[in-house]
């Protein structure tokens, strides 16, 4: 029988056993909405650098800010954001963090100056990253057995379809508003969408009881691992303007502040009180590969997008819209994928990761090829049988991978568990993007401006990036924690401490 609780809101009063609330499914739509919009702002904006940088009159290492800039603050405290959820209650953070991000978006669509839009994109960054690990730990809070797993599911596939899309609709918007302010809008579509998602959020989503004592908030590891996070990405997301060897140092200072954090959070567990990362979860069976696996993919995939706008605008002279249309057959493939994998993934487990890696992999290297051969004006056709591939083989990459990985931990941890293993999606994110887009350019300015040659070596890097994560799930999978994982993921019974 339901008993009444303090609410925050007269809707959410009833507490029900977990997996037995009502609401769950439209709670969890609610919330995926909110993430679609916070993962879609990580790739819509890159079809809008060549107009960001023609309005602003900026430099090509400025407006990479403001397409890496904000994986690189929202990978900051994703790990913090899952430890306030599971702290202040997972509704009452996404709300106030989703309110942050709508206006932090007008911000960005309002900025004068590449300097402020740098700004609002690194605060609107920080924001996401406190909505996002909500997601995972609403599904463990409100889901049981095999809800659990389609919930993680659908979870994975908007994670996979947001960052596909982007692009698409990023193309669409530049379409209909135009020059010369027209991606103004790609952040200021947030504001409508966001304001009705934040209404149906109160409506919908369930109070969760905080697992955790307020005052017990580990503030000193928050900050350790911000700054080792922030040490590793920073000379990275400079490496187009020479930051690899201005920033060298900050890769060896990431080693002693990382060493730190694991002494701060392993004194913190020894003086009873609880850690911001817990240890216990890298023990849970599949979740570190997890977690690897969709690092370095995130790594190879995440990154093309920008440099398949920078050319198809710039290089062959497609309009946003034109380019964005060119690679909607990965968006197809990817959500047509991301759908039938999830349904997969309790009978199949890691083969299904591991034959989508194989799909994308073929898709993009085919693609690679074919813009050396194939010239512009039949380009746009000879593309979409291999990016419709890529885009299958994506989709099924990341659902099975989120399921598999969160249905690993117990609900006690799932805010910091979906935090850990989106920081590792930022991370690869980031990284990626300034790897991808760095080869490419470099690659322009050594074969004076041939941009073919630019994406065709980009796309080499993310080929080998993605054959990195299939080794990784290949060795998870013989290590028999593949096929027949999901059967014991809910009888863990690991505590958050």
């Amino acid at each position: 029988m339901a008993t009444r609780s303090s609410p925050e809101a007269p809707q959410t009063s009833e507490v029900y056993p977990p997996g037995e609330d009502p609401r769950r499914w439209r709670a969890l739509i609610v919330t995926l909405a909110g993430g679609f919009m916070i993962l879609l702002d990580v790739s819509v904006v890159t079809v809008a650098v060549p107009a960001i940088q023609k309005s602003l009159d900026a430099t090509a290492s400025g407006v990479q800010w403001v397409v890496s800039g904000y994986p690189l603050t929202l990978g900051l405290v994703l790990v913090a954001g899952g430890r306030l959820g599971d702290a202040f209650g997972r509704r009452r953070m996404y709300l106030f963090a989703l309110t942050g991000f709508v206006l932090t978006s007008v911000f960005a669509g309002l900025a004068p100056t590449l300097t402020l839009l740098v700004v609002a994109r690194l605060l609107q960054g920080l924001v996401a990253g406190l909505v996002t690990p909500q997601n995972g730990g609403l599904i463990q809070d409100l889901f049981r057995g095999p809800e659990r797993g389609r919930a993680f599911g659908l979870l994975g596939a908007t994670i996979g379809v947001s960052t596909a899309v982007g692009p698409v609709i990023g193309g669409l918007i530049l379409d209909l508003f135009g020059d010369p302010d027209g991606w103004r809008w790609v952040f200021l579509v947030n504001l409508p969408f966001g304001a009705l998602t934040l209404v149906l959020a109160y409506f919908f989503v369930p109070t969760t009881p905080a697992r955790s004592v307020r005052s017990d908030i580990d503030v000193t590891g928050m900050v350790l691992l911000g700054l080792t996070v922030l040490a590793v990405m920073f000379p990275v997301v400079q490496s187009d303007s020479g930051g690899l060897a201005r920033y060298w140092w900050l890769f060896v200072l990431a080693v002693p502040l990382g060493y730190g954090f694991l002494r701060w959070e392993r004194r913190r567990v020894a003086a009873g009180h609880a850690p911001l990362l817990d240890m216990r979860l890298f023990a849970a069976r599949g979740y570190p590969a997890g977690i690897a696996i969709s690092s370095v993919y995130f790594c190879g995939f995440a990154g093309i997008f920008l440099v398949f706008a920078v050319y198809f605008q710039t290089g062959l002279g497609f309009s946003p819209l034109e380019s964005g249309l060119a690679v909607t057959p990965f968006a197809l493939g990817s959500a047509v994928s991301a759908w039938i994998a999830g349904r997969l993934v309790s009978q199949w487990g890691r083969l299904v990761t591991i034959t989508g890696l194989v799909m994308i992999a073929i898709g993009i290297a085919v693609t690679g090829v074919l813009t050396l051969v194939v010239d512009a004006d039949h380009l746009m056709a000879a593309l979409v049988l291999p990016l419709l591939v890529a885009g299958l083989g994506g989709g099924a990459v990341i659902s099975p991978n989120t399921t598999i990985t969160l249905s690993c931990v117990p609900p006690g941890m799932s805010g910091v568990a979906s935090g850990v293993l989106q920081t590792g999606q930022r991370m690869g994110t980031a990284v990626g993007t300034a790897v991808l887009a760095a080869m490419f350019y470099a690659t322009i300015g050594a074969t004076d401006g041939n941009f073919s040659a630019g994406l065709a070596v980009a796309l080499v890097g993310s080929v080998v990036l993605i054959l990195v994560a299939l080794v990784l799930a290949v060795v998870e999978n013989r290590g028999n924690a593949g096929k027949k994982q999901l059967e014991n993921f809910p009888e863990q019974t690991m505590t958050s401490g």
